[in-house]
């Protein structure tokens, strides 16, 4: 699914749900970098997290 996700998408770090809701600012060659609220800029390696959508903001 990591492949699929485009810039503004929001989404979740499935092992660090205290990072809470991210935005996804870019997707280039499998490394995607996403602003949390409480991370801040994180790149994170597709291959290696398979990040969750997340499709309704109440999540």
């Amino acid at each position: 699914m990591n492949t699929l996700l485009e810039p503004g998408m929001l989404v979740r770090h499935p092992q660090r749900p205290d990072w809470g809701a991210g935005q996804v600012q870019s997707n280039i060659g499998g490394r995607i970098t996403v602003n949390f609220e409480h991370a801040g800029k994180v790149v994170i390696d597709g291959q290696r997290v398979e990040l969750r959508r997340i499709f309704d903001t109440s999540e």
